[in-house]
């Protein structure tokens, strides 16, 4: 392909947000007469889920204590259940599995799921939640849990394949994806972004969207836009000097067993499980004591990583956002990638939730896995357009599961503003409109 000098809409990032908003800006130019997708370009500096998109464990869930990004879920899960097999989406459905101290506000994410028709089964108390769970699972053991939120929804996708058939409905729809192209600056006249500055050459352009994941900080900058911020707390007061970015560092791997290990008692594919509970976790390996704090993993069968995968609470990386190497990225990083202390953590705390577990830790998969998550302030995605005509999709982390998100900012770019969207803008930290926090140990929850 001839390296093109001119686009209408550059969007860079070939991830989730960045192929479902070329994508679904393909049908709304056309539904609306504005365009066809030949006047889109996606440019990534790799590949097709080169990033985060890529490694993600692919969880699709609307389990959220935040209003907004509750409906903001139940939209995308929507948009997978459109066309499961491109997606390669199963929609097996998500359980959260909670101690005490969450109850209240998973009773909560329940009775907001009813009020916008999102079906879900919720269980409380210890005993009648064991039940629950010895119903789907008889070697049910978990210790500490009062509440089960079922999510008869939602459910994973198989990361790279669900991100190659999205780019493949996007290229049927005229739109070009160029990989290997590495942007390097923009060049701004008047306010707004006129023209692309690549390591192949320079794309003018009337529009710009940013779908970095990670490396948004990077853009971020080069848009000239703040890194340190004022926020209105929930106390009436101006808070100076916040971070606008703080990288997280994920803790995900694989547990080498056949994925049908995991089957419910009727022989069925598994919801995908997410346990939080304050219950000592103890050693599978060793008997020792490995935390007496609240702690949380989640786990799923998976055909395409071969085995039981899933994940543990990430951790903040303190190094000076300005400072942390994004490349190489996920396996590839000597910095990010989990160890022995997560695989021990996490064998054990499967053992904890399932006797079928016991004894399974050597079967993890020594390989690499992890990655980081640039994230804003409040932990929660910016929408927002800056220099005019830049849309950025600051995400990341919340990322594979919002392939919703796309459609919406390609409204939003042919001239419909979207209500789901308007609670993500940069103006809510002066603003003082936060999204409320929960009681999980995860800061995506």
């Amino acid at each position: 392909m001839v390296f093109p000098e001119h686009s209408k809409f550059v969007i860079i990032g070939a991830g989730v947000h960045g192929l479902s908003t070329a994508y679904h800006l393909s049908l709304a130019l056309n539904f609306k007469g504005q365009g066809t997708g030949a006047d889109i370009l996606v440019i990534d500096k790799k590949s097709i889920a080169a990033g985060a998109s890529g490694i993600a464990c692919g969880v699709v869930r609307n389990n959220y204590y935040q209003p907004a990004m509750r409906e903001l879920m139940a939209h995308s899960v929507a948009v997978w259940d459109s066309d499961p097999e491109a997606f390669s989406y199963h929609p097996v459905g998500y359980m959260q599995i909670s101690h005490e101290s969450m109850r209240e506000d998973i009773a909560a994410i329940y009775d907001e799921q009813k009020a916008i028709g999102y079906p879900s089964t919720f269980v409380e108390g210890a005993a009648p939640s064991d039940a629950y769970m010895k119903g789907l699972f008889p070697d049910w053991q978990a210790q500490g849990i009062t509440s089960v939120l079922h999510e008869q929804k939602g459910g994973y996708a198989n990361n790279t394949r669900a991100m190659y058939g999205l780019a493949g409905k996007a290229e049927a729809e005229g739109v070009r994806i160029l990989t290997g192209v590495e942007v390097k600056s923009f060049r701004i006249s008047g306010g707004a972004i006129t023209a692309v500055e690549t390591d192949r050459g320079a794309v003018l352009t009337d529009c710009v969207v940013v779908a970095a994941g990670p490396w948004v900080r990077s853009f971020w900058q080069m848009l000239d836009l703040p890194n340190i911020i004022s926020i209105k707390g929930a106390d009436g007061e101006i808070h100076s000097e916040i971070p606008m970015w703080t990288y997280w560092s994920l803790q995900e791997g694989t547990l080498g067993v056949n994925p049908d290990f995991q089957q419910t008692a009727d022989g069925k594919p598994p919801p995908v499980i997410h346990v939080d509970t304050d219950a000592p976790l103890v050693s599978d390996v060793d008997g020792s004591r490995i935390t007496d704090k609240p702690w949380g993993i989640y786990y799923k069968p998976d055909f395409h990583f071969g085995g039981i995968q899933g994940g543990a609470m990430p951790y903040v990386v303190e190094t000076a956002p300005d400072k942390v190497a994004v490349d190489p990225y996920g396996v590839d990083s000597p910095d990010f990638v989990v160890g022995d202390d997560f695989a021990h953590m996490w064998c054990s705390a499967l053992a904890h939730c399932q006797k079928r577990f016991e004894g399974q830790t050597p079967r993890y998969k020594k390989e690499p896995s992890g990655g980081i998550g640039c994230f804003t302030p409040d932990s929660f995605p910016v929408f927002d357009i800056f220099r005019e005509n830049c849309y950025v999709i600051a995400d990341s982390n919340h990322g594979f599961k919002m392939i919703g998100v796309g459609k919406l900012v390609a409204e939003e770019l042919t001239g419909d503003a979207s209500t789901l969207l308007e609670p993500f803008r940069l103006s809510r930290y002066e603003e003082g409109t936060l999204h409320p926090m929960s009681k999980s140990p995860f800061p995506w929850s």
